[in-house]
């Protein structure tokens, strides 16, 4: 069953040393189902990644938020990719840890991002009436991201994914992690 409220409040995030710890997803898909190879720059227009419209404000950014004291930060990032795009999806190993600061409350956050392929996207999520959701390339995806640190992730990803995918072909044992 899935809840289809946000959690709100900030009683249960979790924060370090005085910065509030977010975590979030960049929830990626290949068109037709299949990767294809690399070697003729198929990535850019094979590959498809969601972004999301920012609540208050005009951007475009991937779904992320609080990291809450009753969850670990896999099923945080499953959790928003839920609540803000309305995808499910399988959470693959962090991207990274970026510190940055909130335009919004002039403080600093620590942010986690990790990759979601993603299984299932939903007619119906909780903030379906107050955001919008498009897929579009990774090119496309960096220029209209809004946030420094989550167009890193995204290179991160698109490295990963290279990487992961060249292997494949060299028929070498692939660590995605």
């Amino acid at each position: 069953m899935v809840a289809f409220v946000s959690r709100t409040g900030r009683q249960l995030q979790r924060y370090n040393k005085g910065r509030r710890q977010v975590v979030g997803c960049i929830p990626y898909r290949y068109k037709n189902g299949k990767q294809l190879s690399l070697d003729d720059g198929t990535l850019d227009k094979e590959l498809e990644v969601l972004v999301i419209s920012s609540q208050k404000g005009q951007g475009m950014l991937f779904p992320k938020g609080g990291w809450e004291m009753d969850e670990s930060m896999e099923e945080a990032a499953s959790r928003e990719s839920l609540e803000e795009a309305g995808v499910v999806g399988n959470v693959e190993c962090e991207l990274g840890k970026w510190s940055f600061k909130s335009k919004r409350y002039d403080t600093f956050y620590e942010g986690y991002m990790f990759p979601l392929l993603v299984k299932e996207q939903l007619d119906l999520w909780p903030e379906k009436n107050v955001r919008q959701r498009r897929w579009m390339t990774v090119s496309e995806a960096r220029e209209v991201c809004q946030h420094w640190w989550m167009k890193e992730a995204l290179d991160v990803l698109v490295r990963r994914l290279t990487s992961a995918q060249q292997a494949e072909e060299d028929v070498a044992p692939c660590a995605v992690c």
